[in-house]
């Protein structure tokens, strides 16, 4: 795959969770229709039919499958929580390869209940992190290091800016740990050109969806559809580009509006985003 031009769909996927109410084979239909060449699959739907046959799926309708998600929460002190997560992860990197996928997105985990040491947490994610690295390379999957924005550092990802996660991923191979570039999580890190060049060679994915004001209530669910809000997409597409990375472009999207609308017209409105916002004009 190439630096996409204007009005170009060859790298655009659908991230699962943008159709909330779809099953994986609804999803995989609705691609088709579509016409996107490319789905990010979740593991919860991929549970409901089973990793066979939902390989069959997405090959028999000719797709790629750009990410699965997600792996990580390893940031529990009680060594059988640890155990649990680790064997968790262990499980999401086989379901990622016999799904014919490289990148496991991980979403390392937020403080434990109660705890205040934030050290403490990003010192346990390295060190499962280290552990599961030469299992995921060994299967050809890359944990795929999610930095989220500081207002979930508490509750979902103690790894907060890209350079964070970078931090990390630069003690392993490329081919075995790699950085998630979500344009929610990153964009109004001052530092994000620099960060984004250096993450050159360990990009296992980028994803797009807006940053909107007011939220709507419940951060989790106040991702907008590009356009909606306040992040220059093609300016950050551009610095992913220039970095070398050429895969797929995924839209991420969390909003109840979003959710309860009908799913076929939200995918042709992120196709014309997709389209004005991300690729920009020519």
């Amino acid at each position: 795959m190439s630096t996409p031009t204007a009005g170009d769909l060859s790298r655009l996927s659908l991230n699962q969770k943008t159709i909330e109410r779809w099953s994986l084979p609804q999803a995989v239909e609705g691609c088709v229709r579509a016409g996107l060449p490319s789905i990010g699959v979740w593991r919860e739907p991929l549970a409901a039919i089973g990793v066979d046959r939902a390989r069959r799926l997405v090959d028999d309708a000719g797709l790629r499958v750009s990410s699965l998600c997600r792996g990580g929460f390893l940031t529990a002190v009680d060594p059988r929580a640890r155990r649990t997560a680790l064997a968790d992860n262990r499980a999401a990197i086989e379901e990622a390869a016999a799904l014919g996928t490289d990148t496991l997105v991980m979403v390392v985990g937020g403080l434990p209940e109660g705890s205040r040491d934030l050290p403490g947490a990003r010192e346990r994610v390295a060190e499962a992190v280290a552990e599961l690295a030469p299992y995921a390379g060994e299967r050809g999957v890359r944990l795929a290091l999610e930095p989220m924005h500081p207002i979930f550092t508490a509750d979902r990802g103690v790894l907060a800016t890209l350079g964070g996660a970078l931090d990390l991923a630069e003690h392993f191979p490329a081919e075995q740990v790699a950085v998630v570039i979500d344009t929610f999580h990153v964009w109004w890190d001052p530092r994000v050109e620099a960060q984004i060049a250096r993450a050159a060679g360990r990009i296992a994915s980028f994803q797009v969806c807006d940053w909107i004001t007011p939220f709507p209530g419940d951060a989790l669910l106040s991702r907008g559809m590009m356009g909606d809000g306040h992040i220059d997409f093609r300016r950050l597409r551009e610095l992913v580009d220039a970095a070398g990375y050429t895969g797929d472009i995924e839209v991420e999207i969390f909003n109840a509006d979003i959710w309860a609308a009908d799913p076929d017209s939200v995918l042709d409105l992120m196709k014309e985003r997709y389209r004005s916002c991300v690729l920009g004009p020519k």
